[in-house]
């Protein structure tokens, strides 16, 4: 289960689809080598995500593990 404690890092291991999710969000530059440390949560709130935007990407990337494993 993605919580927003996942380290990207780990998070891009588990859901490599999570990348351009992501990047659709404007959250880091996977993509282009930008280097990748810490939380989801706090890579959204550095870029001015609030705690309610935050719990939605914890769902819907819940929602994209589900596809993967099914």
């Amino acid at each position: 289960m993605i919580t927003k404690k996942i380290e990207i890092e780990d998070l891009v291991k588990e859901i490599p689809q999570s990348v351009t999710y992501l990047m659709e969000k404007g959250i880091r530059c996977l993509r282009c080598g930008e280097p990748i440390w810490g939380t989801l949560e706090t890579a959204a709130m550095e870029k001015g995500f609030n705690d309610l935007e935050l719990e939605a990407f914890v769902h819907d990337l819940n929602n994209l593990m589900k596809e993967k494993t099914n």
